[in-house]
């Protein structure tokens, strides 16, 4: 029997015994190719030591989203695709109340817990139906909704739409 064989065996006689493993205390897989998106600090559930490492085959697995929002960096009305912060959050056991989130640049923002809602900002990965490249504000950018809700439409929150996304830093 191989250990992957015994792994999950002995999850499944545990899920049997004790119930169903709140998502915050399963495990994170692996990351199988590059990994777009690394998530450290107070946090529950890690793959790679104290942190949490994503592909992208990882992130559309937590369940994408679509929304469809103007913004202030792009013409018309555009399609957003990725996945709602709040599952991110939820995925890694954030237990902090405060996001540090930093892109490739290193260009750095701050996004309170109170952002992490349903309905919320998502981390897309895709924008218009299509992969967006470091040049397009890519791989990962941080989206509101600023169309349906008016509180996303200020300067505070523009400034919370960090493209380039690559790390966050939950802080307590």
């Amino acid at each position: 029997m191989t250990s992957l064989t015994r792994l999950a065996l002995t999850s499944l006689v545990l899920t049997c015994a004790l119930g169903p493993v709140p998502a915050a205390a399963q495990a994170l897989p692996e990351p199988e190719g590059e990994v777009i998106l690394t998530v450290t600090g107070a946090i529950e559930t890690t793959n790679e030591g104290d942190a949490a490492a994503f592909d992208l085959d990882m992130l559309e697995a937590l369940g994408p989203v679509t929304i469809r929002t103007t913004t202030i960096w792009t013409e018309g009305e555009q399609t957003f695709t990725g996945v709602p912060l709040v599952t991110l959050m939820e995925a890694v056991g954030a237990e902090g109340d405060v996001l540090s989130a930093t892109a490739i640049n290193d260009y750095a923002v701050e996004i309170p817990r109170d952002d992490w809602v349903e309905g919320g900002p998502i981390i897309a990965y895709l924008n218009n139906g299509s992969p967006m490249s470091v040049r397009d504000k890519g791989p990962l950018w941080v989206v509101y909704p600023f169309d349906d809700n008016t509180e996303y439409q200020t300067e505070v929150v523009y400034s919370r739409s960090i493209w380039q996304l690559d790390r966050i830093v939950v802080a307590e």
